[in-house]
């Protein structure tokens, strides 16, 4: 058993214990980030400025430094390659593991993936090892490096199904969003059209889903009255969950 020491009361490894009896490996962090710009579900990319896989595109993400964890690598990388450093309403959670033994020509490399979502769509810059971060459709987007692809279709299929039990929705929309808005979150990420009635229906009658802001409106074009404001709600889960109808369309092209 190992030793507890004073610094941070972490155990020192047992007597006789050899670190370098295992092949040594890198741990990084990848962020698949989707925001709603124009009714169009739209994906944060960076531009390699490096090998391997220069001149791709590809997801932020970078290693994992020995005094952070995940969580810390995942916000700095964001910051660093995209200049996305203080974003309101950011939401981040991790997505999995991607651990299979060629996902790097480089060495063997354990990634860290993370989905986000973020309510409005700040331009990114390029920093750090990107040559440039730009916001793109995710309908269509060709081949990304490494194994991203794969990576921002299981986030594009996480977000899609927790938007069906989840208030997870309201995190694209701004702190006042109208119904209708919050309407076009749904069908751009599940890439289909929903009945407006019944959709207002179902928001309504989900207790805690969101809150109607006394006396507050917006014009949303045409010459109808102003829509009625609302903000997220208290709840985190939707009973009953809001199914989604089959999908129409399929996600980017490896």
């Amino acid at each position: 058993m190992g030793v507890t020491t004073a610094k941070g009361n972490a155990p020192e490894a047992p007597e006789g214990y050899d670190k370098h009896a295992f092949e040594p490996f890198a741990v990084t962090v990848d962020l698949a980030v989707f925001t709603v710009r124009a009714a169009v579900l739209q994906v944060l990319l960076i531009e390699r400025g490096r090998e391997p896989y220069a001149g791709c595109w590809a997801l932020p993400g970078g290693f994992v430094l020995p005094d952070e964890s995940a969580e810390t690598a995942a916000r700095r990388e964001l910051a660093e390659e995209t200049g996305l450093s203080d974003v309101t309403g950011l939401h981040l959670e991790q997505l999995r593991t991607y651990s299979e033994p060629d996902r790097d020509p480089r060495m063997r490399v354990v990634s860290v993936a993370y989905a986000a979502l973020l309510p409005d769509a700040p331009e990114p810059h390029g920093g750090s090892d990107a040559a440039r971060a730009q916001w793109l459709p995710y309908d269509g987007l060709g081949p990304l490096a490494f194994d991203h692809d794969r990576i921002l279709a299981d986030a594009h299929e996480r977000v899609g199904a927790k938007l069906e039990y989840t208030c997870l929705a309201t995190a694209f929309c701004p702190p006042e969003f109208t119904l209708g808005e919050l309407q076009q979150v749904y069908e751009t990420v599940w890439g289909t059209v929903l009945d407006r009635p019944n959709f207002r229906r179902k928001v309504l009658a989900t207790p805690g889903f969101v809150e109607l802001i006394p006396g507050a409106a917006r014009l949303t074009g045409g010459r109808g009255k102003p829509a009625a404001l609302y903000r997220a709600g208290s709840a985190t889960t939707l009973h009953p969950p809001l199914l989604r109808p089959s999908p129409s369309w399929e996600g980017p092209s490896s």
